[in-house]
């Protein structure tokens, strides 16, 4: 049985997968919620020197509050030697990251298996 932590606003999982951690963004993610969340994720993100994967797979909603809260994870595991991985199945989602420039800094893929894959590859050439 893997050990999953649920913080506090529930709306941060963190748990692994095949030995690489996955950090699930549930609900909605904007103005209003973004300052309760960003000391969760900066504890996910803290020691991380390997890949991470995003999953936004049960994410609702995702404004500019909620593009800043990716674009702080994905610098602070670049920054500790990580990489991250994003999962995201919705359109307008990835619209919006195309839009704004940061599907160039987030490697997006549809499901978690193939973020997974991606994982075991970078590792493995790393």
């Amino acid at each position: 049985m893997q050990k999953a932590t649920t913080w506090p606003t529930g709306r941060i999982r963190v748990h692994e997968v095949h030995g690489v951690e996955v950090i699930e963004f549930r609900g909605e993610f904007d103005i209003a919620t973004a300052l309760p969340i960003m000391p969760e994720l900066d504890a996910a993100t803290a020691a991380v020197d390997r890949t991470v994967i995003v999953d936004l797979t049960p994410t609702q909603f995702l404004d500019c509050y909620g593009l800043r809260l990716l674009h702080r994870a994905e610098r602070r595991v670049r920054e500790r030697g990580g990489r991250l991985l994003l999962v995201c199945p919705h359109a307008l989602i990835l619209k919006i990251l195309h839009v704004t420039g940061l599907s160039g800094q987030l490697a997006a893929m549809a499901t978690l298996e193939e973020a997974l894959v991606a994982s075991e590859a970078s590792e493995t050439a790393g």
